[in-house]
């Protein structure tokens, strides 16, 4: 995916101008796909030299006139092309992930406070997507078709953070419990539970 087809997606929503569609990458589209106003000015000059978008000047009282953006017809072709295109899935680059493994041989109580402020940090992006779902989404009853599409995307992001908290939640309480207990590169392993039966089991046997 381009930021052109993002862009696209956004002015097929609603026309805007150059401000206003850096805005909206700020409060809604940013969820899924960044950009920095800079960027984005910069795509939307291409995009206007190569046809995709439409500019319209836009009188504004006691301020200067506005260049609004809307979709043309080569950007709807564009986006439909691509939208027909196969996704790949995403590939995965967590670095907590490998320093809470790299934890093993070091101190893991030296992890916490970082897991903690990545905890706080996915706790407010959590209360941003819920109030933005009260406010763009009282109604849930009378969603039209865009409505639907742009609410179940962020229903997938609420579920994301809540999904990600419970996994940061459990990783502070290992961590925790490590440190309590002097783990670190030189720590015992924990002692296996104890068998049921006198002789060991083999895979498949009660």
């Amino acid at each position: 995916m381009a930021l052109e087809h993002a862009i696209l997606v956004s002015l097929l929503e609603q026309p805007g101008s150059g401000y206003e569609l850096a805005r909206r990458f700020d409060r809604s589209i940013g969820r899924f796909w960044t950009a920095t106003h800079q960027q984005i000015y910069r795509v939307l000059r291409r995009m206007e030299a190569d046809g995709w978008i439409a500019p319209e000047e836009v009188a504004q009282d006691g301020r200067p006139d506005k260049k609004v953006y809307s979709a043309a017809e080569p950007g709807r072709a564009a986006l439909a092309d691509w939208l027909r295109e196969p996704v790949e899935p995403e590939t995965v680059r967590h670095e907590l992930a490998v320093k809470i493994r790299a934890a093993a041989f070091d101190d893991p109580g030296a992890l916490i406070s970082e897991v903690e402020r990545h905890r706080d940090g996915h706790a407010a992006l959590l209360a941003r997507y819920l109030h933005g779902e009260q406010r763009d989404f009282p109604d849930l009853t009378a969603l039209d078709t865009g409505q639907e599409l742009q609410h179940v995307v962020l229903r997938g992001g609420i579920e994301y953070e809540r999904m990600t908290l419970a996994w940061l939640d459990d990783v502070l309480a290992t961590l925790h419990r490590l440190a309590a207990d002097g783990g670190g590169p030189d720590a015992a392993p924990r002692a296996a539970p104890p068998h049921s039966h006198s002789t060991p089991s083999t895979p498949g046997s009660p």
